[in-house]
Parts: structure tokens; C-alpha cells; sequence
């Protein structure tokens, strides 16, 4: 499928199955290189993701899972979800993206006369897509298979071959299911507390920066999060403090180390720390600790000094 990645997006599917039209919306190869993030999002529809080969990880809601050769997930209708490649490693994804109407709920609809045994299995097929777990699991049935199937009879054109696609469509349906009433023996996978981990990225990024002009939306951005999202990130995990208190307090730790470790001037260690000069800094020092930065370094090396 490298050769033309989207080439199966050029068809309308439309799918008859049993009370069901299936509408394939997308049908693609996507390729990750190394580092490759997509931010936060959502469908209307349903995605099926296949991860043929590399290495990455994906948030679904607020849960983060690692992603390898083999896994499958399915994100449902209005599900956010947070796709990574390892910065060490590309990663390729097929995806499949339909929308499922159930006709039976249709006003003023002829009835049709199903296959009773085909309607049976869509039905259930789709109910249980739509309480799948939202998590990965292994591709235990060789759904991934038929991605490359329908991408042959697309190409090759031979009698029967859009029939073949369609067919490979529900393949890929049933057999996702098939996989997950599997993983239900399975564990799941790892996972993090969510906000924790955030916090732990923003205090770390703050830490890194804190001497340059950084901004709340500067931490925001770093995390493909909303700037309101870290606020309420660092009042709920940091005693209820704001950014600028977070920012205030990590560049007056750096100062105090300065001054009791160097002979720089408290000029020049405003400024290493952040600080837009010396004057500023005093005003902040004093305040916070109720002496001088130069009265702070006496007594610090005074107490050295006794010890």
C-alpha cells in the first residue's frame, strides 16, 4: 500500500449489512516519522487503528498506552484520542473510518427483508463495537490482513474486486470485535495517572526554562493542552499556586543557590535566574524572605562558616 497510501479512498463504499449501511469514510496507510505527534482529537465516526510495524503511543481520553507491531484499537464516535511515534522509531498505521447507520430506526421506512442470520451478526457485531474497552489489544484474527487484500483487488481490478473490498470492510469489523472478546483473558496494559504525569512534564519543562522568558502558554503548548487545563492542573497537584507563584519560586531556589555557590554578582544572577534585573530581584527577595540577596549570602556563608 506505500505505493498510493489513499488509493482505497478513491471508491464510495457504501455497504449493505443486514439492517446496516456502512458508510467507509477513510481507508488509508499513514506513516509516522520518528517524534511525529498528532494533538487531541475526535471523530464523528468510528476509527479502527492497525499498527503493522514501529513503535509509539496513544492517549485515549486520558489514558496513555504504548503502541507496537501487532496492536489494534478502535477510538468510537466523539472519543479524543492522542497519537506519538517514538522519537527513535517511525510507525505505520492503517486506519479504517466508517460511519454506521442502523435504517431500522429511520422514520417512515419501508421495511426490508433481511438475511436473518446476517442481520443477526451485524447487530451484534456493532453493538459490541460500541462497548468496546478503549484500550489496545493484540490482532489476534488478522484484521490487518485485509487492508492489504482489498488494496489488491483494488489495484489489480479483477472480476469481483469491489466486491472483494467490501467484503474485506466487514472482515475488518468482525474480526476487531473477535480480538477484543479474546483480550477480555488478557491484561491490560500499563497505564499512568494521567494528571500526575502531566504535572511531572510541566514541572520539568518550567525546571528546564525557567531562565528564558517563559509563558503559561509556552507550558501549555509544550503539552498540547488548553492553558486553563495547566492551570487547573497546578492548582489541584501545587497546593492551589498559580504559574507565576511555580515560575517565582523555582528562580528564586536558583538564586539562593547562586548566591551561597558564586562569586557572580547579584546583578548577574538576577539575571541567570530569569529575573529582568538586579532591582526587580531585591524587590521579590525581600519580600519573600525579608532580607537582601546580599544580606541572604552572608548569613548563609556565616552559617558554612560556624559549621
Amino acid at each position: 500500500m506505500r505505493e498510493r497510501e489513499d488509493a482505497l479512498e478513491r471508491l464510495e463504499l457504501h455497504i449493505r449489512w443486514g439492517r446496516y449501511d456502512i458508510h467507509v469514510l477513510r481507508f488509508h496507510l499513514t506513516h509516522f516519522p520518528s517524534g511525529r505527534v498528532i494533538g487531541f482529537h475526535k471523530h464523528a465516526e468510528f476509527e479502527f487503528h492497525f499498527i503493522p510495524q514501529g513503535r509509539g503511543k496513544v492517549i485515549i481520553v486520558d489514558q496513555e498506552y504504548p503502541l507496537k507491531s501487532g496492536l489494534l484499537y478502535l477510538t468510537g464516535p466523539e472519543v479524543m484520542h492522542y497519537q506519538e511515534a517514538d522519537t527513535a522509531e517511525a510507525m505505520d498505521e492503517l486506519c479504517l473510518h466508517v460511519d454506521i447507520i442502523d435504517r431500522s430506526l429511520e422514520q417512515n421506512e419501508l421495511p426490508d427483508v433481511y438475511d436473518d442470520w446476517e442481520d443477526a451478526e451485524a447487530h451484534a457485531c456493532v453493538e459490541k463495537l460500541k462497548a468496546l474497552p478503549a484500550f489496545p489489544t493484540s490482532d489476534l484474527h488478522e484484521a490487518m490482513p485485509c487492508f492489504l487484500d482489498a488494496y489488491r483487488a483494488y489495484k489489480d481490478n479483477y472480476t469481483g474486486s469491489y466486491t472483494t473490498i467490501k467484503q474485506n470492510v466487514i472482515q475488518i469489523l468482525l474480526r476487531a470485535v473477535r480480538a477484543y472478546e479474546t483480550a477480555g483473558e488478557q491484561k491490560q496494559f500499563p497505564t499512568r495517572d494521567m494528571k500526575a504525569y502531566r504535572y511531572r512534564l510541566a514541572m520539568e519543562y518550567i525546571q528546564a526554562n525557567y531562565a528564558g522568558p517563559i509563558t503559561l502558554e509556552d507550558v501549555a503548548d509544550k503539552l498540547n493542552l488548553g492553558v486553563r487545563q495547566i492551570q487547573r492542573l497546578f492548582k489541584e497537584l501545587h497546593n492551589g499556586q498559580s504559574f507565576s507563584r511555580i515560575l517565582e519560586d523555582i528562580r528564586l531556589a536558583a538564586v539562593c543557590r547562586e548566591l551561597v555557590a558564586s562569586e557572580l554578582s547579584v546583578e548577574q544572577i538576577a539575571k541567570n535566574a530569569g529575573f529582568a534585573a538586579g532591582n526587580y530581584l531585591h524587590t521579590v527577595f525581600r519580600k519573600r524572605y525579608g532580607m537582601t540577596p546580599s544580606d541572604y549570602r552572608k548569613m548563609e556563608r556565616q552559617t558554612v562558616t560556624t559549621l
